[in-house]
């Protein structure tokens, strides 16, 4: 999810730099959404792992 998140994130930088700044909005929301929804299923992953008893490293 990562991943697609950089993805998103270079289509808008070259979007803009092209002036399609249409997309390159719609892109960079993508993108940030995605890195959200990673930081926020990373956090829970943690979470559980810790209550578990788990490394979480």
């Amino acid at each position: 999810m990562l991943g697609w998140s950089v993805v998103f994130a270079i289509v808008a930088v070259v979007a803009g730099l092209l002036g399609f700044f249409g997309l390159a909005g719609i892109a960079a929301t993508i993108a940030k959404i995605l890195f959200f929804v990673f930081l926020v299923l990373l956090v829970v992953s943690f979470a559980i792992r810790a209550f578990r008893g788990q490394s979480v490293l």
